[in-house]
């Protein structure tokens, strides 16, 4: 049976796929910029992004499949950051309070053969109205941290979501269904 790597560090999508009963053989972070395009959207900068890291990881893992993956939180036309500072989850969850805003998942699979295969996934999310004591607990908590738009929907954030449109685990850190959909349709486990 041929390898799955999957080219991301992310405890969730480990948890992810090992919800779905997939253990891959290696994690191989690929570690590369994430810093946005002038002028690109969070849709094509998620695909960008999953494919970069399938097919630089490949590029180490000649014979396996290569999962790579990115989720960006965009409002509107804006890429919101991945959370490093308190400051940055601060200006994201005040930004998101009380509107809809879209999770934008890429996923991108390069295969044994060097075929790169892709699937994009948007879910729309409806934060409510989120007060500023809820915002200074939050950021208590540390949860933010490193976090797409500054939140874990799978965590204590959960409180301030009135309502999501499409995947939830879109939203954690891989869009289960599409994925496994992509693995199957490019013949892993076969």
């Amino acid at each position: 049976m041929t390898r799955l790597i999957l080219a991301s560090s992310s405890p969730r999508r480990r948890d992810l796929l090992a919800q779905v009963g997939i253990t891959p053989d290696a994690i191989d972070p690929a570690d590369i910029d994430e810093t946005p395009r002038k002028d690109e959207l969070p849709l094509l900068h998620a695909e960008r992004l999953a494919a970069e890291k399938a097919r630089h990881v490949a590029a180490r893992h000649a014979d396996a499949f290569v999962l790579g993956a990115d989720t960006v939180v965009g409002c509107g036309r804006r890429i919101l950051p991945k959370a490093e500072t308190a400051q940055q989850a601060r200006k994201c969850l005040e930004l998101l309070s009380g509107r809809r805003h879209r999770v934008h998942g890429g996923i991108a699979l390069v295969t044994p053969s060097g075929k790169l295969a892709q699937r994009r996934v948007v879910t729309v999310v409806q934060m409510k109205r989120i007060t500023e004591a809820e915002i200074d607990a939050y950021i208590a908590s540390g949860e933010w941290e490193g976090k797409a738009g500054g939140y874990a929907i799978q965590g204590l954030a959960a409180r301030f979501v009135r309502g999501i449109i499409g995947s939830y685990t879109n939203v954690v850190g891989l869009p289960l269904f599409e994925t496994l959909a992509l693995l199957e349709g490019q013949g892993f486990g076969k």
